[in-house]
């Protein structure tokens, strides 16, 4: 597609319906001006078509406006941040159909009250300026709220799953092995695999595979353990599967082009987790665990063991099938990380299903709630130098009165040195969920009262405050101020 001819048709378009429109003119009422249709004269509004100079000429002499100041790229000041949006093509890398929105749709919003449209673009730049957002994490966003709107389960991907467990026939009532996902892209798809020492190279230290499209070549660190080696192979088998091109040649990524390889790389991820994690093997497994009126969380742990993956993979496959197999759509994930010896942590990667939950990332660089049993697992991995400690806790929330079930697994970051991670999902308490946990009515687990942040923290004497309640105590002092100005207004009133 070409954006600077789509640019232009755009423009014209936006600039011939604010004309129209403060001529108080409708569109049938140019048409009957011009003798030119109502369909043409909206396909041109919508930025579809161009006229050619004699139509331009026309609709100039009939809305008193010269051809120069038609033709012209250069927009007033209500429609210039709509123009760079439009030169940008950043419409054009966001799939906007993906979220029930066309195209012209938008076009028509910001033609009707560009004023108003400018003030929140504007807005939303100066957000995204404040909080350093990147393209890439404004994709990523974009992401989170198309999985969210889906809860996180997407039955298309589910059922190409099966169809290929038919195709090539992998049992999914077992565990697939890594030779059986080597042979695959091997034999059908004519990989080469290799495994080099990535570290070798300083630059590619964070990385655990590139895949060289010209040669069908897959390059694998030699410092991979089984699971993340699993899962790689399973993506390749993905991409290949799924016949998607536009992709990415690294894992971890380094950066997306466009929307469409995150979205690709997500959708390759969701086929090799519900791969190597089964949905009726994992489903079946849990409501095992969820038999026991008492469990140990060793058990837990053994869950998570017996499918031979990482916790992290583990707990991305709980955010796909909690929601759709039992029914439990307001949870959240966590993955937090914290590099040792430093004071803070950080959420790199979180998800909210059905609403935003109470823990969610900020960018103000506040301090998360240390009684976490997210940061919890985190320091206790590190004093009992344990490669995978896992824990669970009812967290309260002192604001909202919100409690949930959240189960939580430290492990050393793969791909950064010094620095452990803790990924943790949880579960909101309410009547569905206490049906199919029966140990929270049971042995109580630890209950805690929680936080967001320590800055915006009402709890009281907390031992474990990083920080006071700075935000607080601002927006108390704030409201206290208001309070005793309506007493003045209403005293001389």
């Amino acid at each position: 597609m070409d954006i600077e001819k789509d640019y232009i048709k755009l423009i014209f378009g936006l600039k011939l319906k604010q004309v129209r429109i403060q001529k108080n003119l409708s569109l049938f009422g140019l048409a009957k001006l011009t003798n030119l249709s109502k369909s043409y004269l909206n396909e041109i509004e919508k930025g579809k078509k161009y006229p050619k100079t004699d139509k331009i000429l026309l609709l100039c002499e009939h809305l008193d406006v010269t051809y120069d100041q038609m033709v012209s790229l250069k927009l007033d000041n209500n429609l210039a941040p709509i123009g760079e949006i439009l030169k940008s093509g950043i419409l054009k890398e966001i799939p906007l159909e993906l979220f029930g929105i066309q195209e012209a749709d938008l076009i028509d919003i910001i033609a009707n009250a560009p004023a108003k449209v400018n003030a929140f673009i504007s807005t939303i730049f100066e957000i995204a300026q404040h909080y350093n957002l990147s393209r890439e994490s404004f994709f990523l966003a974009s992401l989170r709220s198309y999985q969210e709107a889906h809860s996180n389960y997407f039955d298309d991907l589910e059922e190409k799953v099966i169809s290929f467990s038919k195709s090539f026939q992998i049992n999914l009532d077992s565990k697939i092995s890594i030779e059986e996902l080597e042979a695959i892209l091997k034999e059908e798809y004519e990989y080469n695999i290799k495994e080099i020492a990535f570290r070798d190279q300083e630059a590619l230290d964070d990385l655990r595979s590139i895949y060289v499209p010209k040669s069908k070549t897959l390059l694998l660190s030699n410092e991979l353990d089984d699971p993340q080696k699993a899962f790689i192979l399973a993506k390749e088998i993905a991409y290949n599967y799924l016949k998607i091109s536009d992709r990415l040649l690294t894992f971890s990524w380094i950066k997306f082009d466009n929307f469409d390889q995150v979205l690709n790389n997500f959708y390759a991820s969701y086929f090799a987790g519900a791969l190597i994690l089964p949905r009726k093997l994992v489903v079946d497994k849990i409501n095992s665990f969820l038999e026991n009126e008492n469990p140990k969380p060793e058990e837990f742990v053994q869950l998570i063991e017996s499918f031979e993956v990482s916790p992290e993979s583990f707990y991305q496959r709980l955010t796909n099938l909690l929601p759709k197999d039992f029914q439990l759509k307001n949870l959240f994930f966590l993955r937090l990380s914290h590099k040792t010896g430093s004071d803070f942590y950080q959420i790199n990667k979180e998800l909210h299903i059905t609403h935003q939950q109470e823990p969610h990332a900020n960018e103000t660089n506040e301090h998360y709630c240390r009684r976490w049993v997210s940061v919890k697992t985190i320091d206790e991995a590190i004093k009992q130098n344990k490669s995978h400690f896992f824990d669970a806790q009812i967290s309260s929330y002192a604001n909202s009165g919100n409690e949930y079930l959240v189960f939580s697994s430290a492990t050393k970051d793969p791909f950064l040195h010094d620095t452990i991670r803790s990924i943790s999902v949880g579960i909101l308490i309410n009547p569905t969920m206490k049906k199919k946990f029966k140990f929270i009515e049971g042995k109580p687990l630890v209950k805690r009262i929680v936080g967001v942040t320590c800055e915006t923290c009402a709890v009281q004497d907390c031992l474990e405050r990083a920080a006071p309640p700075v935000v607080l105590e601002r927006k108390k002092r704030h409201e206290n101020t208001d309070l005793v100005v309506q007493q003045f207004i209403n005293q001389y009133s």
